[in-house]
């Protein structure tokens, strides 16, 4: 009450509620922060595990910031050599002969490409990965949703079909974090709530971004009950047998003529520690956060297309002289890498950025 009373009479006195990001925005605008780091207080404030608050805070300290520049600086030079063959034809500056632009152009697509896998891995951190757990009914699905998270998240009985709707769970494997989503059984259903149980679990496994495929290691050996070529093609999957406790299969991880295999009891937990640790290596986790930074959606497609125009542009070098070609292409790549730090970024994209942080921040 005391702080209600403090604002409305400050808002009486000519006072406004500040803006969402507004003071973010201000220090962008003048020039105190670059938007790159304006970024980082809103991922900072929004973070979810340690990890993830040590990468913001390395970004907000101008972490993603020296390398794009460093990036930019590259290209700016190379630049140089290609339009001075444009605006002075007569002085025979033949830079095409000189190995050393296609050397330097080389040099600053390998550096943009490390910067990319830098951000994948940022950008796995900030966001998490979706991961579903599916399989047949009674497989042992639920058992694993709550060995993962360490809580009796779902309810677990030996009756087929227990799980009708989509349980959700966020937790973190060494700072990675994971949007785990249980599903119900996937079998022919009958009854109308199982079968709504049924389309939900297919829908949430074409959008997962990795899909557990549990199966009871006691009852279906060669987890041939479903046909797994029916799940789609475009999502990683990982098959996890289930149940080792009582078929006397030791834990570990082996590659299946399918793809990788972990078997694993939910019922124990021998083997879980494993399945995070295969978990952790096909996502891309980082064993070493050094060079690593917070990475958003914009930053991924800004260097992707940086990395385009740097590509053409050594493909037209080769090919042939095209320097007006290579000179436009080194030009949209410094345009693309400059809306990381905020260059050549407009103003209703500017917009969008800040009106997603908290109020005032």
């Amino acid at each position: 009450m005391v702080l209600d009373l403090l604002l409305q009479r400050a808002l009486e006195l000519g006072a406004r509620p500040a803006r969402p990001g507004e003071f973010s925005e201000r220090a962008f605008l003048n020039g105190k922060l670059d938007l790159a780091q304006a970024e980082a207080v809103a991922d900072l404030i929004e973070s979810t595990t340690e990890v993830a608050a040590r990468l913001a805070g390395r970004t907000l300290q101008g972490e993603l910031s020296r390398r794009v520049e460093g990036l930019l600086e590259g290209i700016v030079h190379l630049r140089s050599f290609v339009e001075a063959a444009i605006d002075f034809p007569d002085e025979e500056i033949d830079f095409i002969a000189d190995s050393q632009v296609e050397a330097d152009l080389q040099d600053l697509i390998h550096d943009a490409r490390g910067l990319l896998t830098s951000g994948h891995q940022g950008h796995l951190i900030r966001e998490g990965l979706d991961l579903v757990i599916a399989g047949p009914p009674n497989a042992g699905k639920s058992s694993l949703l709550n060995a993962l998270a360490g809580v009796d998240a779902a309810i677990v009985t030996d009756i087929p079909g227990t799980t009708r709707d989509l349980l959700r769970q966020q937790i973190q494997i060494g700072g990675m974090p994971l949007h785990i989503i249980d599903t119900a059984g996937l079998r022919p259903a009958r009854d109308p709530i199982e079968q709504e149980g049924v389309r939900r679990a297919r829908e949430q496994i074409e959008q997962a971004d990795h899909i557990l495929w549990v199966f009871d290691g006691q009852s279906d050996p060669d987890h041939r009950d479903f046909d797994v070529s029916r799940l789609p093609a475009h999502v990683p999957l990982t098959y996890v047998r289930n149940k080792i406790d009582l078929t006397g299969t030791p834990a570990g991880l082996k590659q299946g003529p399918s793809g990788p295999e972990v078997a694993i009891s939910a019922l124990t937990g021998a083997g879980v520690d494993v399945l995070c640790e295969h978990l952790k290596a096909i996502c891309g986790f980082p064993a070493s956060t050094e060079g690593v930074f917070m990475a958003r959606r914009r930053h991924l497609d800004a260097l992707d297309r940086t990395l385009v125009c740097l590509d053409s542009a050594l493909e037209l070098l080769r090919q042939a002289p095209a320097v007006e070609l290579v000179a436009e292409d080194l030009r949209q790549a410094q345009r693309a890498l400059g809306e990381i730090t905020g260059e050549f970024t407009p103003d209703d994209l500017l917009d969008r950025i800040f009106s997603g942080f908290c109020i005032g921040k």
